[in-house]
């Protein structure tokens, strides 16, 4: 890890702690919403950054973007027309903002009233608008948005402003797009640390067993070897949990050289395998996600109903079930 990449990892743990220190405050410390403020902001960040990123190397309004002192200042800028010109140039896996929904052009409206409730609106505003990219879906086929209300988690409706500013402030202070070629090396790091204090053996019945990196490297170098030949695999996990035999099979074919599919019945599971494909540029296997239980309603078939068969298959099973 170079000198540039290990600042941005500390600045990037320094921010999920931040997350984390603030839902402690608020009371929401080990809670079952506290996974997905900190994975959402985390995301919505991400979203941000990765947005700009794209936008200034747009040809048509790079340039202008790009020269401005902030982009984001200059986006505020645009019209409607030029907001919807420049979608339809980005690729397809890129994440749309409007002008509105940029985390600069919100974090200016911290200090007005009802602060709470414009960082809830933004967050389902920016879902709706990118469902049919960022969305998975369960057995029953209803579809799941990327972003929720998150300040409905503060029960005392007077500290959800403080909150939301709280979680902003923590945000806003660096910017990811140093590191958005690196892909697999960075994200999977930051990842195993985002997820660490859900993904665990306390969580109940459908705990979250993990998989260490390092052995999930070893798994996939085993499937795959070092054949560089591969092209348009099919790559399943039947318990995906948060997909890190995935991740690593996908890292050995190649990303642009393979598509995920999965199956688990944890819905905290599958937001986090959902987040994980996103950072590791996988995005286009999002609708191959699916939250439900594979034993009763396994959703990959063919046509003719009969089970999918696939390129390759991992799975670290979830041994503490009752499979009777």
């Amino acid at each position: 890890m170079d000198a540039n990449t290990q600042n941005i990892s500390e600045v990037t743990i320094a921010l999920i702690d931040s997350l984390k220190s603030t839902t402690s405050h608020y009371g929401l410390a080990n809670s079952g919403s506290e996974y997905k403020i900190i994975t959402e902001m985390f995301l919505y960040k991400y979203f941000n950054d990765k947005f700009g990123y794209e936008a200034k190397r747009d040809k048509i309004y790079g340039e202008r973007l790009s020269k401005a002192d902030k982009w984001d200042a200059e986006y505020d800028k645009f019209t409607e027309e030029e907001v919807e010109d420049l979608f339809s140039y980005l690729p397809a896996s890129v994440p749309l903002l409007k002008p509105e929904h940029t985390l600069a052009h919100l974090y200016n409206t911290s200090g007005a009233g009802d602060f709470s409730t414009r960082l809830d609106a933004t967050l389902i505003d920016i879902a709706n608008l990118n469902a049919d990219t960022f969305s998975v879906v369960t057995s029953g086929k209803s579809r799941v948005n990327i972003f929720s209300a998150l300040t409905q988690f503060v029960t005392d409706p007077q500290k959800r402003d403080d909150f939301a500013r709280s979680l902003m402030s923590s945000v806003a202070s660096f910017n990811f797009e140093s590191v958005f070629a690196e892909k697999y090396d960075f994200f999977s790091r930051i990842f195993e640390y985002l997820i660490k204090d859900y993904n665990n053996a306390g969580g109940g019945k459908y705990a979250e067993y993990y998989t260490p990196r390092a052995i999930a490297q070893v798994m996939a170098r085993l499937l795959v070897g070092d054949n560089a030949d591969l092209r348009g695999m099919t790559c399943y996990d039947p318990s995906a949990g948060t997909g890190t035999l995935l991740m690593a099979l996908a890292h050995q074919i190649g990303e642009d050289r393979c598509t995920i599919f999965s199956q688990d019945i944890s819905e905290k599971s599958s937001e986090m395998l959902r987040l994980n494909l996103i950072l590791n540029n996988l995005s286009g296997s999002l609708p191959n996600v699916v939250q439900g239980n594979t034993l009763t309603e396994p959703y990959h078939k063919e046509e003719n109903g009969a089970l999918r068969k696939f390129d390759f298959v991992v799975s670290n099973p979830p041994f503490n079930l009752d499979f009777s």
